[in-house]
């Protein structure tokens, strides 16, 4: 395979990861947010921090917790259920390790978007009759959209270039698990560095790509409607 049909494979399993991964975790990153930016509970404090320890912990302990908990003798055994997933060393887990690696960042900036929103907005429609969901999907959801678009873009970016969780538990297979951090990896290992340069260059790309939209989602939150 050349470099860059090698590349060119890469990147089509780096959009199918990250699109499933951003398509999994945007509404429960959603709801985190709003959890975390609307309400005070009992250990709120605990919730933030587990949320936020796949930021801290090295990528490769995540990949193998997860592989414990999904091979043989682990607590989602095959075996256990009668039926098998099928997500080990797939691109599907690979789908896996993204989410739980992306989930984060989604969940934060989610909160800051809705912090941004005014209590008091909220309040305002339902004195004038709007129910808690009604009022959510009226207000809250346009006056927080940009922050929302931003943490699906942050998430997704973040999808593209994981690497550390994916390895472990989805493998580097070409042509089927191998996104973009795993090609860069791969080519190095074997002296293919024109097709490094070529996994390289995409990456930046799309990373660059991926925060532009996002800085300028945010400056036109700051500036106005």
């Amino acid at each position: 395979m050349s470099a860059t049909a090698s590349a060119m494979s890469a990147l089509w399993i780096s959009f199918k990861v990250a699109g499933c991964a951003t398509a999994l975790v945007f509404l429960p990153g959603l709801a985190l947010g709003l959890l975390l930016s609307r309400r005070n509970f009992r250990g709120k404090g605990a919730l933030e921090t587990l949320i936020a320890l796949p930021l801290v912990l090295p990528p490769t302990a995540i990949g193998y917790l997860l592989l414990r908990l999904l091979a043989r003798g682990g607590p989602f055994d095959p075996r256990r259920f009668g039926f098998d997933l099928d997500i080990l060393f797939t691109w599907k887990g690979a789908v896996l390790a993204a989410s739980v690696m992306s989930l984060p960042l989604v969940a934060r900036a989610a909160r800051v978007a809705f912090d941004q929103v005014d209590p008091r907005l909220e309040q305002m429609a339902r004195t004038l009759g709007q129910k808690p969901w009604q009022s959510f999907v009226s207000v809250t959801l346009p006056l927080a959209r940009r922050g929302l678009v931003a943490a699906a873009v942050l998430g997704w970016a973040r999808a593209v270039g994981e690497f550390g969780a994916t390895v472990i538990v989805a493998g580097n297979i070409p042509g089927q698990t191998q996104t973009l951090a795993l090609g860069i990896f791969g080519a190095l290992q074997i002296g293919r560095d024109e097709e490094a340069l070529w996994l390289v260059g995409l990456s930046i790309a799309l990373a660059f790509s991926a925060m532009w939209g996002v800085e300028s989602l945010l400056r036109r939150g700051r500036v106005g409607p």
